[in-house]
């Protein structure tokens, strides 16, 4: 039954009294309102050959009713037990298709009544889109002819959308293989009505077992037997007349993956025993692989419960892990091993080791390539060619390579070998394309390859195509974005040989649209789309990025928005909002890296303060916070210190400005932003108030890590301590605005975290106001909780900060 609860109710601490306040949902000033309550453009969605363009639309926010339906918590998902598909999903309410060459927009028709669609998928051959619609009672499977722009059911509401995409097109494109429940799936258990039968026991064996806070896993018996029933589904082939046969009996399906060719088929699926510590994805599993007729072929890889992972982010399980087909042969397995037992701590001349394994694996995998560091991800190309790179965390390098997959005995070729945090130095992504089996492998040109790069430089962003010769191994620039007051970026290139490419542009006041570039023919420009403004009353609003300097010169930079109308001769001394979030780097060259544009589009929401030019205030959003650990050295040994240095470097430099009253500046953020803003009015006079949104307070409660802290609370306690303003609570005397999701799902990011930082606060008497958003998560996504949260804002920074 679902259950109806009143929101009338909103609790929160009076800014006077201290008292519970009972309120109803505000709405922020009109100035606030008019950017906040805006009709969002579609999203567009191209096919292959760039003849259509699917643009999907969908409501601004969600809303209150969205979020209050039923839901299940269990193994790290969070999904609705009545229509089986993620409680989080964003739903697209309308679609429309366009020809790229035409203006006209065609309605789809045909869409169901209300609709509440997602997992939208191309055809192979791009001539149909599948898509999920959500009813009151489940899950349908529909296809849309894009020629004619009509859709059509093709199932009932039965489709099982609890994980993953409940469906993938085969290679004939005419039949669809889907989850579906199974006809005589067992009722939900209610852990209100079925009592249990014993106490809950889990047991320590001794052996180390370093685990991240994750949320939402499962606590007893009765999850365990619902999780089994929400991941279990039978698998069939639907054609698109809406014929289903049965393909594989009910089991608990996790992945499916054709084989390029299409003759062959992983089924990936959930085994026991399952864990209470960790998520599904560590959960033990079985990958088979069969024939397209259903028969098993071989059993390719086994995965224990995984509870115990040695410590640190390059920490990786045994056995066989990434494993997939490879892009260019018809069927062929490609998967790695750790070689030094998946512990950074081992000392090893090759972490990793890649394997090949051809269908229908009769004879062994045999050995590709070894990594120095831990694999990462291939591109793969033709019998000659792939590019293959590796990382290591602690000394934040990735290395790049060119394989010769047909020999073996040939030694990789490094081509890139560099800090993946040096910005500056990205030399781009390699461009893809698809081949004849549909997937994505090296686009080669007479042994040119290309490179996409976004273009960062320290005199702005200029993005670029490279030509690179995989026998030289040397790039040449084919084109070089040379707008100044402009963003533009490179998504794809169209045609290599006539030199189309498809770019998306946009300044501070023209919303991104896309357009087709020719590089060969003086960059001529072909407009596709013309989606307009929305925010009109901010279109004209200063907006720079400076760049300033902290007090050990390393080099720092922030978008700086002036309040709209401000008169830059008379310079009248304003309040500042700061709006930021702690990076951690290992050398100072990086961490002074800039990526901000002041030619992107401005775009407020709720997570900036850009929304508060309109009521008098300086916003520097996105300023620098780089935490820098040096040699051996970790960031956070020295963090409080840096954290102040940038904030102190930052009012300085809007100061020298002559805009701003330095004794009248906030600061504010979200998640790690939050913690960083309990730690600046802790630890600093800098601020007259600070906003802190869904932070962890009590680095205690997250002992085995948190961010990019690998050391456990046992190894430096001092770090952990020192770092938590709940431990510092009584040092905390400057008013903040806590503010947290009541379901918040991020790990280490409870509420109970600035519920009980709250309570230290108010138990030593210092300002602050606790808001809790009912129903939202970790990034709150509804109208009437985002409007609550502005007006909150409003109120408390002209009461504390304006006033």
């Amino acid at each position: 039954m679902k259950l109806k609860i009143p929101f009338f109710l909103f609790l929160g601490l009076s800014l006077t009294t201290y008292a519970q306040e009972n309120l109803t949902y505000q709405k922020p000033s009109q100035s606030i309102l008019e950017l906040a309550d805006y009709e969002r453009a579609p999203s567009v969605s191209m096919d292959t050959k760039k003849e259509y363009m699917l643009l999907t639309y969908r409501n601004t926010y969600k809303s209150l009713d969205d979020l209050n339906q039923d839901e299940l918590r269990l193994g790290g998902l969070r999904i609705n037990p009545i229509t089986n598909i993620s409680s989080a999903v964003t739903y697209v309410n309308n679609l429309k298709l366009r020809k790229i060459k035409d203006k006209n927009e065609v309605q789809v028709a045909g869409l169901p009544t209300n609709p509440r669609i997602s997992t939208i998928a191309w055809s192979p051959n791009d001539k149909k889109i599948s898509f999920s619609h959500t009813t009151a009672s489940g899950v349908e499977l529909w296809v849309i002819d894009v020629t004619s722009a009509k859709a059509t059911k093709l199932t009932e509401a039965t489709v099982n959308a609890n994980i993953g995409s409940p469906f993938s097109w085969m290679n004939d494109n005419e039949t669809i293989l889907v989850k579906m429940l199974p006809k005589n799936r067992a009722a939900l258990l209610d852990a209100k009505k079925d009592l249990p039968t014993g106490p809950i026991i889990s047991n320590a064996d001794g052996v180390k077992s370093q685990n991240r806070t994750y949320p939402d896993m499962l606590k007893n018996k009765n999850d365990e037997i619902n999780f089994e029933n929400i991941m279990t589904s039978e698998l069939y082939k639907v054609n698109l007349n809406g014929t289903a046969t049965l393909f594989k009996k009910a089991d608990m399906y996790a992945g499916e993956s054709f084989s390029p060719d299409g003759n062959y088929l992983m089924l990936t699926t959930i085994q026991k025993p399952f864990s209470y510590i960790v998520p599904l994805s560590r959960f033990p599993s079985k990958s088979v692989v069969y024939d397209k007729a259903g028969n098993e072929v071989k059993v390719v890889n086994e995965v224990p419960l995984t509870e115990i992972i040695p410590k640190g982010f390059m920490a990786v399980r045994k056995g066989k892990r990434n494993m997939s087909w490879r892009a260019d042969k018809p069927a062929t397995l490609a998967y790695a091993e750790a070689l030094d037992g998946g512990d950074p701590a081992n000392k090893v001349e090759f972490r990793d080791e890649v394997f090949l394994w051809n269908a229908p694996f009769n004879g062994a995998a045999t050995s590709l390539v070894k990594t120095p560091q831990r694999y990462d991800r291939m591109i793969w190309g033709n019998d000659n060619v792939a590019i293959i790179s590796d990382e290591w965390y602690d000394t934040r390098n990735t290395k790049t390579y060119i394989i010769n997959p047909s020999n073996p005995s040939q030694a990789p070729k490094v081509i890139f070998d560099r800090n993946s945090q040096d910005v500056y130095s990205d030399p781009g992504n390699f461009e893809t394309r698809k081949n004849e089996y549909n997937r994505y492998v090296l686009a080669i040109e007479n042994d040119n390859a290309y490179l996409l790069g976004d273009g960062f430089t320290k005199n702005g962003q200029f993005p670029f195509i490279s030509e690179f010769n995989l026998k030289t191994a040397q790039a040449k620039r084919l084109y070089t974005s040379a707008y100044t007051d402009k963003k533009e970026d490179i998504l794809e290139i169209e045609d290599f040989k006539k030199g189309t490419v498809l770019v998306q542009i946009q300044s501070k006041n023209e919303y991104p649209n896309y357009y087709l570039r020719n590089i060969k023919r003086k960059n001529k420009l072909t407009p596709i789309t013309a989606f307009k403004n929305p925010f009109e009353s901010i279109k004209n609003v200063s907006k720079e990025v400076i760049k300033y300097k902290r007090k050990d010169g390393v080099e720092l930079s922030g978008t700086l928005y002036l309040p709209v109308g401000y008169d830059k001769v008379k310079k009248e001394k304003m309040p500042l909002l700061i709006w930021a979030y702690p990076a951690e780097y290992k050398d100072k060259n990086s961490a002074g890296q800039s990526t901000q544009n002041p030619n992107e589009f401005t775009f407020p929401s709720y997570g900036s303060f850009v929304y508060w030019v309109t009521k008098g205030y300086l916003v520097l959003d996105d300023a620098a916070f780089p935490i820098i650990g040096e040699g051996t050295t970790e960031p956070n040994d020295n963090f409080i210190t840096q954290l102040v240095d940038n904030a102190e470097a930052a009012i300085n430099a809007v100061d020298a400005l002559g805009y701003i009253n330095r004794k009248k500046v906030a600061v504010g953020g979200h998640s790690y932003g939050a913690f960083m803003t309990a730690n600046l009015l802790t630890h600093s006079n800098l601020f007259a108030c600070g906003i802190a949104r869904s932070g962890a307070y009590n680095r205690t409660l997250t002992p085995f890590g948190f961010q990019s802290e690998q050391r456990n609370y046992w190894e430096t306690p001092e770090v952990y301590n020192t770092m938590s303003p709940f431990m510092n609570a009584d040092k905390m005397k400057t008013p903040m605005l806590l503010v947290h999701g009541e379901a918040d799902n991020n790990p280490g990011t409870f509420t109970l975290q600035t519920e009980r930082y709250f309570q230290a606060l108010k138990g030593l008497g210092a300002p602050a106001r606790m808001v809790i958003l009912p129903k939202e998560a970790h990034g709150y996504v509804t109208k009437e909780n985002i409007l609550h949260l502005l007006w909150e804002q409003d109120q408390f920074l002209e009461k504390y900060l304006k006033n």
